[in-house]
């Protein structure tokens, strides 16, 4: 189905919202914690995505797998890596430094659509990415610390951003192609690499049975869904666009948290957020009104 501009935009925005709820979530679990937590979301995301295209056929998720070639192999690594990664890293440092860490996603990924690609970089992008990475340094800079073990927890919060950058990076060459594989099975990849991965560490099970059905939840609502509506908008969007919508994920997930779980968010979360959903709102208003050729021009 063809896909606007504009409808990209709102489909990565919902992404985005769908994504932020992790935090929210996981605060309401009885006793899964850390690797167990990310098995059983990886899990419950990879049933999903082998049920959907299932329900059209197996010809269909033959297809999807067989299509991709190596690009499909090295995007579901980079999903993998993206899924299992941020929650290692909060076991090993705190949410503010993972957080910090990954508001250098946008940045690297423009500067791999520019390096690899050798696309150009309209000034507005650079200036959208300059503003929302102060903004999330702003929101929880100022909990961030670098001393012993976060520095590991801070290495292994790298990974998520430089695999996101690689991900959309690869997306974005992959739609230039006259005929570009579906990379939806990409996502499927990366769930069953990310729970084989999870749950040698995460054994033996602790979760009650209240903890599985919101991890069911979390698999298919914060996990599947998002990320297939993700690659669906890699298809029109830029991948320096891609990145920093993804950014609202940070954004939503605050507010998430005070409303879910009565963490009220500091003034300086507040104030970091307005900046970042400035920047957001100032990159796409100015895309939308250059046009699909302009907004193009921004990756």
């Amino acid at each position: 189905m063809a896909m606007t501009h504009r409808k990209a935009v709102w489909v990565m925005v919902a992404a985005a919202i769908l994504w932020s709820t992790a935090g929210v979530v996981s605060r309401h679990l009885e006793a899964a914690r850390s690797f167990e937590l990310t098995f059983w979301r990886s899990a419950f995301n990879a049933g999903a995505l082998l049920l959907l295209p299932m329900l059209r056929g197996p010809a269909v998720l033959r297809r999807t797998l067989a299509g991709g070639g190596r690009a499909l192999w090295l995007s579901g690594v980079c999903w993998a890596v993206m899924f299992t990664a941020f929650m290692v890293a909060l076991t090993l440092t705190s949410v503010a430094n993972v957080l910090v860490t990954m508001s250098i996603g946008p940045l690297l990924t423009a500067l791999g659509a520019r390096w690899v690609l050798g696309h150009r970089l309209a000034p507005r992008t650079w200036a959208a990415i300059a503003l929302a990475g102060v903004g999330i340094a702003w929101m929880y800079g100022h909990e961030a610390s670098g001393e012993g073990r976060q520095l590991l927890g801070t290495a292994v919060a790298l990974c998520v951003p430089v695999a996101a950058a690689t991900n959309w990076t690869l997306l974005q060459h992959l739609k230039q192609q006259k005929a570009p594989p579906d990379m939806l099975g990409a996502v499927l990849i990366g769930a069953l690499v990310s729970a084989a991965v999870t749950l040698p560490l995460a054994w033996p099970l602790a979760a009650s049975g209240r903890d599985v059905l919101l991890l069911a939840l979390l698999g298919v609502t914060q996990l599947a869904i998002p990320c297939l509506m993700a690659v669906a908008a890699a298809r029109v969007l830029s991948a320096p666009e891609l990145s920093l919508l993804g950014l609202l994920e940070v954004v939503f997930g605050v507010l998430w948290a005070w409303a879910g779980a009565g963490e009220a968010p500091s003034a300086a979360v507040l104030g970091g957020g307005a900046l970042v959903l400035l920047a957001l709102v100032a990159n796409e208003a100015l895309a939308l009104r250059t046009g699909p050729g302009g907004a193009s021009a921004g990756g």
